[in-house]
């Protein structure tokens, strides 16, 4: 089973950029499908943004749709994310997790967690 790291996050002002990376060890990076979840205080665990195996499928949730890109690096073993024009409502703790399918939007359906990175937007 592959374990998660997770980097970056912080403290950013509305409208910057932030780009959050998670490096995976412990078992064959390319064989798990990737995604980002976030989750607000009092609030369900939300999908963000999903990367398939080989990097050539994504999937991004509506509410950052436009602002957001994944990608993943199958040499170096890392999927980033990066999300554009930040807004107060993207404040949240956001996590990395693996799958070793296909991937989901479904958080329950992946088995290996990142330990979950603070974002907070300031308006």
């Amino acid at each position: 089973q592959v374990q998660l790291r997770v980097s970056g996050g912080g403290l950013v002002q509305a409208g910057d950029s932030l780009t959050l990376s998670c490096a995976a060890s412990g078992d064959t990076f390319s064989t798990y499908a990737m995604a980002w979840f976030r989750q607000a205080p009092g609030k369900e665990r939300e999908f963000v943004a999903a990367i398939s195996r080989s990097g050539v499928s994504i999937a991004i949730a509506e509410p950052v749709k436009g602002r957001c890109t994944i990608s993943r690096d199958n040499v170096n073993n890392t999927v980033h994310l990066r999300m554009d024009s930040m807004k107060a409502e993207d404040t949240a703790v956001y996590y990395c997790a693996a799958r070793p399918t296909s991937y989901s939007i479904k958080p329950q359906l992946y088995t290996s967690w990142g330990q979950g990175t603070q974002v907070t937007v300031s308006s």
